[in-house]
Parts: C-alpha cells; structure tokens; sequence
C-alpha cells in the first residue's frame, strides 16, 4: 500500500511513522508514507495556499489551485482507489472503514486546515470525506495520523500475531472481552479460573460472554 498526505505541516506528521507498528510496517515494505507540502505548489508570494472567503466572515479558506497541482501531479503518476479528505463534517471513522480501505492499493489523505478547503476541490478530486469525531482539531494532521494507523495495522504482516486485529473491539460490532495476565491474584483481585482452566472451548465461550456484557454495559448501541 502506498499512501500520499498533503498537508501544510508535514513536521507534525512525521514522527508517528518513526515509531512502533507504523515505523516496522514501512520498514518490511508492506506499506510506504509520503507527505507533500502543499506550500510547494503555489506560485504565490510567501508560499500563500489561503485566501479570504468570498461573502465574507471569519477564518481563511484553502485555494483550490495549489491542491489542484499537487492532486493532478500524484495522480499522473499513478491510480489511487481514494481522495480523502479529513474534515470535522466527514463520515464518522469506525471500524468497517479502517476494514475496507486497509484493502486499498494506493490513497491520497488531504489534510484540511482554516475554514477548509475550497468547495471545488470536494467536488473535483475528493472520492471520501472522514472525520475522527464531532469535534475540531487546528488541522486534519492528526486525524490522518490516526486514519493511517488505523488502516495500516490491518495490514496482513503488520503485527506479529495477525489474529490479534480480529479480535479487537468493533470488528464484530461488539467490545472486546476483558483480559488478564500475570500475576492470578493481585490484591485480592483474581483472574477467573476459566481463563487458567486450559479448556479453549470454555475460555472462547467466556470471551464471548465477556464481550457481549461490556457492550452491553458500555456500548448498547453497538448491539
């Protein structure tokens, strides 16, 4: 998988691909990042790619044309299954999206900032809008970091164990079970005897039961 993100602050993106899961999977070659400074496709003074909004009110609005060039260039050099475009009024990010674009080849990320982006360039280049909660960030940058995790670690031979992401919460639209390691008993608290019993029938009975009264309790929507 190849993955292009645009954004005006590429120093901020950086570090979260030079560590842990996303840094092994780009070194095993199973997925490669780049970022594109959308300051290198202005030609305007001062590396301008805002302007104020027509009809006025408050706050800058992202040009069209720098994204326009930086889109274009990408895109003649090879097809991408998505143009996204991270933004507060996007379709909720959940599980099922980071399933199906974690089978992607190659995608674009955008990353909005100011008031957002052009209107024409959603209408233009933009295949799916994402947001990462009903909330503002100063920039898309984190949320596409968070995008990018969230696809990348379905890669097959991102993490060591790959049945590890089958069994995380939201993949079967309930939280996963509780868990346990050592020590048996810690300050009174024990582990269910279940879970040491050796009967993997019983213990995956368990989990489903564990799964399904957290959702219950902390997620009933998801049921």
């Amino acid at each position: 998988m190849r993955i292009d993100i645009i954004t005006v602050l590429p120093e901020l993106l950086k570090s979260p691909f030079e560590a842990s899961i996303l840094k092994r999977a780009i070194e095993k070659e199973l997925v490669s990042v780049h970022f594109h400074n959308l300051r290198d496709y202005t030609d305007l003074s001062y590396n301008q790619i805002d302007d104020y909004q027509y009809g006025g009110g408050a706050g800058m609005v992202m040009m069209v044309e720098p994204i326009d060039k930086c889109i274009s260039n990408l895109q003649s050099q090879r097809s991408y299954d998505h143009v996204i475009y991270m933004t507060p009024d996007g379709e909720t990010l959940n599980q099922k999206t980071a399933n199906t674009l974690s089978l992607s080849g190659n995608i674009i990320i955008l990353c909005g900032h100011y008031k957002g982006v052009d209107q024409r360039v959603r209408d233009m280049f933009i295949t799916k809008e994402i947001s990462v909660g009903d909330y503002v960030l100063s920039g898309g940058e984190l949320a596409a970091a968070i995008l990018c995790d969230s696809i990348i670690r379905l890669i097959p031979g991102v993490l060591n164990n790959e049945t590890s992401a089958l069994t995380d919460s939201f993949q079967d639209n309930l939280l996963a079970p509780a868990v346990y390691t050592r020590p048996a008993e810690y300050k009174g608290h024990k582990v269910p005897e279940v879970l040491m019993s050796g009967d993997f029938g019983k213990i995956e009975k368990w989990r489903e039961q564990s799964a399904q009264e957290r959702t219950q309790k902390l997620r009933p929507d998801l049921l």
